[in-house]
């Protein structure tokens, strides 16, 4: 939970700047490219607690120099000098969820067993749209597939989740079971 508070605060940081400077799709633009960098090898660098701030943000900037916004640029090299560098993953996450919020949009999640039709996804989406908590929200629906929830649907829009799997169903009934509810219990 640290990790996401601290994230979270770096990603706001950027985020106020960016908007203040008047070039926040240039930086979303920017924190997309650091996103969809999936260099194992790279990652592990920045992972690592033997490699200093310097030698990272050396890296960093051999491999992004020139490709993204100066504002950007230096606000990662205060995150490696911060020793911060384990954060950027969620740094990101929230960022991307600020510049989201921004545009109007949110994020929902909805996870089944096994792949569902586009028309339901479609229906899914203008019901979660009509729900007054939205306020004119438009929602991004990503679908994830997860076997273990044996049937139904786990939906989390946000931070909210409405969970009707058959798997929560089963470990209702299995708690159920162990605390006996029908029998009294001896003090």
């Amino acid at each position: 939970m640290r990790q996401y508070k601290v994230a979270n605060r770096y990603a706001k940081a950027l985020f106020t700047l960016a908007v203040e400077q008047g070039n926040l799709d240039a930086v979303h633009q920017d924190m997309e490219l650091i996103r969809g960098l999936n260099h194992p090898e790279f990652s592990r660098m920045l992972a690592s607690p033997v490699i200093n701030s310097d030698a990272k943000s050396k890296t960093f900037d051999a491999v992004f120099g020139g490709k993204i916004t100066p504002l950007c640029q230096s606000f990662f090299n205060l995150v490696f000098r911060k020793g911060r560098a384990l954060s950027l993953k969620e740094i990101g996450e929230s960022f991307e969820d600020m510049y989201l919020d921004h545009q109007g949009f949110v994020k929902a999640e909805l996870t089944t067993a096994t792949p569902v039709s586009d028309e339901l996804k479609k229906e899914i989406v203008a019901k979660l749209e009509a729900l007054p908590q939205m306020t004119g929200k438009r929602v991004l629906l990503s679908e994830r597939i997860d076997p273990a929830i044996i049937g139904g649907y786990v939906l989390q829009v946000g931070d909210q989740s409405l969970d009707a799997s058959i798997r929560r169903d089963l470990q209702v009934i299995k708690t159920q079971f162990v605390e006996n509810m029908y029998v009294q219990k001896i003090r």
